[in-house]
Order: structure tokens, then C-alpha cells, then sequence
């Protein structure tokens, strides 16, 4: 109530106020405008004391008389007006002052009007929500149970129904699906045919070729030769003139011919120079060219072994469907009898084809998730994890599931330990470490508990021959502080170079040394690490003060320099 009883007379007073001001502004302006009139009265006064126009002067004398007396009367309201003016601007500043006093409960009093709005707020959206939820559960229960009546009366009806039309369906799709994969094969085996036979043409196309090419360059050398042999004369010819065009001008013809000589022959050799470059980039990309075509041999292969096994597959697939088709067109009474007897239960035999084929795809895809072991254990023991009961067996999963168990330990021969590859040269076989590190070894020095560190490490294939590379782990005392992000690169030819990066983060202050370990096909090798804290390295610039020879009372001065190159400070006498 007080605060109001303020903020109200403030306004007022600030009313006054402003009131006060627009009228001592209208009195200053009437007072400026009487002056002007004054001021014109005065020169028409001098102007008609001039003209000596004595009826003209009394009535401009009196005008004057009254314009001054209005003067002084408006300065004297002025004047009463400012001293208004001021009192009221007092008393508005008197009053601010005190609502000054009163701010921090007026902040006070406005956030807890706004805390309770806000809390009426929410209990009203609070309700809200909560007649909301109430309706909705029920509706939903109505609804739930609606069609819960309504699916037990379908399922009563429908279900041997949808027995049969399933059986019939799934014939057709395995049907079908036999057809499309025996086209498949067809198709591939004579896109191989194909690819054979224009492999041969370009063998031959390349013979032809080869054979032209002698022939042309047959006829180029000659052509060379002779063009040789006028490339002779000419230059022959060219130093005659030279020598003769040298004598004219007075000069030294053997040291004019000697530079212009040595100017070609280094020409020559600049020119000899960027064929060589040239060579050799041509023979680095046709080695690169060369892998590259190993790689693909030995991928084709490998298409062809699985070539191979997939027409073993299809065998076993068509034997299945004729067997299935027999079953279909020749059921027995007792399955029959077992049928009506037990709608709700499901032999092997009832399960649809579309099932079988969903559960063969869940095998494929645990399969490949299994192909690299979490738990190293677990692969020692030749255990099946996805056995099955006999009645149940398909044997496209069977033929399926070998395929796919080779490839898996093809895979884990690749790296396994104890059967790398030896790298061999032509004088023999190469020693030494297949992947060289820069650095050299990885040195963090001088660091702080708490900061975190990060080196990036550069590897490089040292080795004559594609090689691969695969991160093993670090040594043991360092796993608490050390992580290292490494992506393996795949296959790496010789020179190429990839990164990783190691983070350090100490958590003691004391040093640390260790490891980085990689497995490479041509062996382990690893990386040294070392972590030291500051210290201070202390030393002299000299190791002996030799003051020479001097004469007896000489005094001689050596300055030595004492030096900390480490990172820790410390004292010394």
C-alpha cells in the first residue's frame, strides 16, 4: 500500500512538473515577443521624432509605457514560476528517493507475484493433464477391449483357412524363387563365358598390334638414321658459318665453339634427364598396375571357388523343392488327423516357407557378426551356436552355413599368429621390421597431472611387398593413462603410410614407459613409448677455468655460465 501511495503522488508531483515547465516556457516566449515589439516601437519613435509628428509620438510613448509595464509584470511571474518550478522539482526528487529505499521490496514483491501466478499456472495445467490421461486410459481400454472380441471371433474362423492358403502361397514363392535363382546362374556362368572370350580377342588384338608396331619401327629407325645423317651435315654446316661468321667479327673461335658445344651437350643432358623421370614414373605405375592386377587374379579366384559352392547349394535347393512339391501333392491322413486334432500347436512340417526363410536369414546375419570374436576363447571350442533339433533341419541352411563357416576361417588365418609371410627379395629374404614409425618413438615430456596430451604417428610399409597392419594393444602399466585411435587402412602397398593417434593423460606424477603393439602379415612389431615428468637439467658451459699465464699481483676474471635446460626450476650455492 505504501509503495502505491509513492508511485502515485511521484506521478503527480512529475504532473506538476511538467505542467510548471510549459508555463514558465509560454511566459519566457510572451516575454521575448514583448521585447520584439518594444524594439520596433523604440525605431518608430526615432522615426517620428525625426518627422517631429507630435500626435504620433504621444501615442507610441504611451504604447511604450504600457509594453513595459507587461514586461515587468511577465518577469515577475517568471519568476514566481521558477520558484515553483523548483520546489516542485524538489519535492519529485524527494519522493524518488524514498521509493529508492523501497526498491528491493518492490523487486521482492513483483517476483513473488509472479511465482504465484506461475504456480497457479501449473496446478491448472496439472489438472488439465491429468483428466486428459484418466480419458484417455479408459478410452483405450474400451478400445483394447473391443478389439480383443473382435480378433478372437476372426482367428476362430479364419484359421484353417489361412493353413491352407499359406501352404499354397509358399509353394508358389519357393516355386518361383527356384526359377529366378537357377536363371541367375545361367546368367553368370555366361557372363563368365563372355568375359573369357573378349579377354582372348584382346590377347590377340594385342599380338596384331604388337606385330605392327615392329614393322613401323622397322621403317622409324631408318628414317631416324637418316635423318641423323642430315642432322650431321647440318650441324657442319652451322659451325663453318659459325667459325667463319667469328673470324669476321675478330673473336676467338675455339672458345666461342668450345661454350656453344658445351651449351648442347647440356642441353642434351637435361633433356636424357627428364626422359629418365619420365621412365621411371611410367615403371612405378606399372608396378602399382601390376598389383592391381594380382589382386583382381586372385579375387577371381576366389569368385570362381564360390562359383563352385553355390551350384552345390542349388543342387541341395532343388532336391528340397522336388521333395516338397511330393509332400504337398500327396499329404497323409495322419497329418491330417493331427491337424484337426491340434490347431493351436505347429510341427516342423505346419511352419510356412516365408519362416524358414526369415530364420535362415537371422542365421546369415549372427554368422557375420561372428566372424570376428569378442572373446578369443570361445573360437578355441568347435561349438555350433545355432544347432537346431534333426526334424527341423533344412539342408540349403546346412549348405549355407559351411559356405559361410570357410569363409570365416579363411578370415582368421589371414592374422593368425605363429603364420606370417616371409618377405622376400632377390638376393633373398628381407629381415627387419615390416613398418617403420615417425617418430621414431613417442615422447611425451615435461607434462602436467590433469592436462591431456596428443601425438599423431605416422606409419610407413618398409617391407617389399602389399602389406597389412592391425593395432594389438599397449603395454599394461600404461592402459590407465594411454588410448590410442587407429583405423585400420586395409591392404598397403610399399612406401604407402598411415596415421594414428595417441592421448595421454596423466593422473600421477611420476614417469611411465611402455609400448604400442601391432601384428603386420610379416610379423608383431611396436611402437616405444615414454612418459617423464619435469625435471631440472643443470649445466656448465665449461668444464675447466684456465686463467693462462700472468705476472705476480695481476688480477684475472672467467665468467662461467650456469645453465637449467630442464622445465622444473630449482636452487643452487
Amino acid at each position: 500500500r505504501n509503495i502505491k501511495l509513492l508511485d502515485d503522488m511521484a506521478k503527480e508531483k512529475e504532473l506538476v512538473v511538467q505542467k510548471t515547465r510549459q508555463k514558465l516556457d509560454a511566459c519566457r516566449l510572451l516575454i521575448k515577443m514583448l521585447a520584439k515589439q518594444l524594439d520596433r516601437v523604440d525605431m518608430e519613435i526615432e522615426r517620428e521624432e525625426e518627422a517631429a509628428n507630435v500626435a504620433a509620438l504621444s501615442r507610441l510613448r504611451a504604447m511604450r509605457a504600457r509594453l513595459c509595464s507587461q514586461i515587468q509584470r511577465e518577469k515577475e511571474l517568471e519568476l514566481i514560476i521558477d520558484l515553483k518550478l523548483n520546489q516542485s522539482t524538489m519535492e519529485m526528487w524527494e519522493i524518488q528517493i524514498e521509493q529508492g529505499k523501497y526498491e528491493v521490496l518492490r523487486d521482492k514483491l513483483r517476483e513473488e507475484e509472479e511465482q504465484l501466478q506461475r504456480h497457479c499456472q501449473q496446478q491448472r495445467e496439472g489438472r488439465i493433464g491429468k483428466e486428459k490421461r484418466t480419458a484417455l486410459q479408459v478410452e483405450r481400454q474400451r478400445r483394447a477391449r473391443d478389439r480383443k472380441e473382435e480378433k478372437a471371433q476372426k482367428e476362430h474362423e479364419e484359421r484353417r483357412k489361412k493353413i491352407l492358403e499359406d501352404a499354397k502361397r509358399n509353394h508358389e514363392k519357393a516355386a518361383c524363387f527356384l526359377k529366378q535363382s537357377t536363371a541367375r546362374i545361367h546368367d553368370k556362368i555366361a557372363k563368365e563365358e563372355e568375359k573369357t572370350q573378349e579377354h582372348m580377342e584382346r590377347r590377340i588384338q594385342a599380338v596384331l598390334s604388337l606385330k605392327t608396331s615392329i614393322t613401323s619401327n622397322r621403317e622409324k629407325l631408318q628414317t631416324l638414321q637418316v635423318l641423323n645423317k642430315a642432322k650431321a651435315l647440318e650441324a657442319k654446316k652451322e659451325e663453318m658459318k659459325m667459325r667463319e661468321a667469328i673470324l669476321a667479327e675478330g673473336g676467338n673461335v675455339v672458345k666461342e665453339i668450345f661454350l656453344h658445344k658445351r651449351q648442347l651437350k647440356l642441353d642434351r643432358e637435361e633433356q636424357a634427364f627428364r626422359e629418365l623421370q619420365k621412365s621411371r614414373k611410367i615403371e612405378i605405375v606399372s608396378r602399382i598396375l601390376k598389383e592391381k592386377a594380382s589382386v583382381d587374379k586372385q579375387r577371381e579366384g576366389q569368385s570362381r571357388v564360390r562359383a563352385r559352392k553355390a551350384r552345390v547349394i542349388f543342387n541341395c535347393i532343388l532336391q528340397t523343392s522336388a521333395l516338397s512339391q511330393k509332400s504337398w501333392l500327396s499329404p497323409s491322413p495322419p497329418s491330417l488327423a493331427a491337424e484337426e486334432t491340434a490347431p493351436g500347436g505347429g510341427s516342423p512340417e505346419d511352419i510356412p516357407q516365408e519362416v524358414l526363410w526369415e530364420r535362415g536369414d537371422d542365421e546369415e546375419e549372427k554368422e557375420k557378426t561372428l566372424l570376428e570374436p569378442e572373446f578369443p576363447g570361445l573360437w578355441d571350442k568347435e561349438y555350433d551356436l545355432h544347432k537346431t533339433p534333426k526334424e527341423e533341419v533344412d539342408p540349403t541352411q546346412l549348405a549355407i552355413r559351411a559356405l559361410k563357416k570357410e569363409m570365416a576361417e579363411k578370415k582368421m588365418e589371414e592374422f593368425q599368429p605363429g603364420s606370417f609371410a616371409k618377405q622376400m627379395v632377390p638376393d633373398g629374404e628381407h629381415k627387419g621390421c615390416a613398418f617403420h614409425s615417425k617418430p621414431s618413438c613417442i615422447h611425451f615430456k615435461d607434462f602436467d597431472v590433469g592436462q591431456t596430451y596428443k601425438k599423431k604417428i605416422i606409419l610407413t610399409n618398409a617391407s617389399y611387398s602389399v602389406n597389412y597392419c592391425r593395432l594389438v594393444g599397449i603395454s599394461e602399466c600404461l592402459k590407465d593413462f594411454i588410448s590410442v585411435h587407429f583405423d585400420p587402412p586395409g591392404k598397403m602397398s610399399s612406401g604407402m603410410s598411415c596415421e594414428f593417434v595417441v592421448t595421454f593423460k596423466p593422473m600421477v606424477n611420476e614417469s611411465l614407459e611402455g609400448e604400442v603393439l601391432f601384428v603386420a602379415q610379416t610379423g608383431s612389431f611396436s611402437v616405444p613409448l615414454k612418459c617423464t615428468v619435469k625435471s631440472c637439467v643443470l649445466a656448465l658451459d665449461k668444464e675447466l677455468i684456465d686463467f693462462g699465464s700472468h705476472v705476480v699481483g695481476e688480477t684475472i676474471s672467467r665468467t662461467i655460465s650456469l645453465t637449467n635446460s630442464g622445465a622444473l626450476g630449482t636452487r643452487f650455492k
